[in-house]
């Protein structure tokens, strides 16, 4: 009887150290990768077990039992986060449950550029393959009530700048971090406006930050071109300024911007209407929005390209004449 006591206890203490060897060897081993990177989606609701399941249907090949075991010892099995996830070669189980105990989503980025209307932002987000295309086929007023935006144009009202996002995230979200950007921005440019500014308003700065960005060829002319539009707006004068022409026009704009462009009414035609126009015509960046704010003194009232980017500056109609015959009609 002793003799078959020692051997259950021999027995059990191999059995122990074996038990205790493969969950070493299971912990310290890297995990056997399809390739040398592999993306998975844990879809919302799984469980420990589901998301093992679809790990290894995507190429993590962990031993299931072994890592469902892992999960409760370390007591996570409940913490398991949907999202879409990259592991590499080299990952242990450890690694593998911290990801995606964690919420370590794979990231990608979106690109929204200075002066891009809202259209053209839209098409950025449609034609990227790693978020969830939720806005398609919704209405403009029908985004803005989604981000919590209320009744604003969604023109002009979005921040450029580089986005960053767990893949597979509604475009939604990069609307809402977008638009609070802006307003974040605007707010700190309106907060240290000029006292003297005829803006009467945040949306009004936003709007000539808009076509101070189209009318910008070269930073350096950013501020004074805003000093040119402030010193219209105080004198009464029309703005006059085509990027409003051409926004007003939309597709029926051919790239050539005739006189009877110029004399077709919209609401953004600044050569027949005065004021601002009613909505900002494009997103402007950090560097618009501070110019438009506060703008550069100056005493102009015009200003031409010149064909480099640069543009030319002048107090009186006649100069303003001379500069355009010979920086647009070639010295007639």
């Amino acid at each position: 009887m002793l003799r078959l006591l020692s051997l259950f206890l021999v027995a059990a203490l191999l059995a122990a150290a074996a038990a205790t060897g493969y969950a070493w060897w299971f912990m310290t081993s890297p995990i056997p990768l399809a390739e040398d990177k592999v993306a998975f989606t844990i879809a919302p609701g799984s469980g420990l077990r589901a998301a093992t399941r679809q790990m290894n249907a995507a190429g993590i090949r962990v031993q299931p039992l072994a890592f469902e075991a892992l999960g409760r010892f370390e007591g996570k099995a409940l913490e398991i986060k949907a999202g879409s996830y990259e592991l590499s070669r080299g990952a242990r189980p450890a690694d593998l449950l911290d990801k995606i105990t964690r919420g370590d989503f794979a990231l990608a980025e979106v690109r929204f550029i200075e002066g891009w209307t809202f259209r053209q932002l839209r098409e950025a987000l449609d034609a990227h393959g790693d978020l969830r295309h939720e806005t398609r086929g919704l209405a403009e007023a029908e985004i803005m009530r989604r981000i919590g935006a209320g009744d604003l144009p969604a023109e002009g009202w979005f921040f450029p700048d580089t986005y960053r996002f767990a893949k597979q995230s509604p475009d939604l979200d990069v609307l809402k971090a977008a638009h609070a950007a802006m307003r974040k921005h605007l707010a700190a440019a309106w907060e240290r406006r000029a006292p003297e500014t005829p803006l009467r308003s945040e949306h009004e700065a936003l709007i000539l930050a808009s076509i101070v960005e189209k009318e910008t060829g070269r930073p350096e002319d950013r501020g004074r071109i805003a000093g040119v539009f402030v010193n219209r707006l105080r004198a009464g004068m029309r703005l006059q300024t085509d990027p409003t022409v051409i926004y007003g026009l939309g597709s029926r704009f051919d790239g050539n911007l005739r006189r009877r462009d110029l004399e077709t009414d919209t609401p953004w035609n600044t050569y027949t209407r005065d004021g601002l126009p009613p909505t900002p015509i494009a997103m402007p960046g950090l560097a618009s929005l501070e110019a438009a704010t506060r703008p550069e003194p100056t005493d102009a009232l015009y200003f031409v390209a010149r064909g480099d980017g640069s543009s030319e500056f002048s107090r009186s109609l006649s100069d303003h004449n001379r500069a355009v015959r010979k920086y647009q009609l070639g010295g007639r």
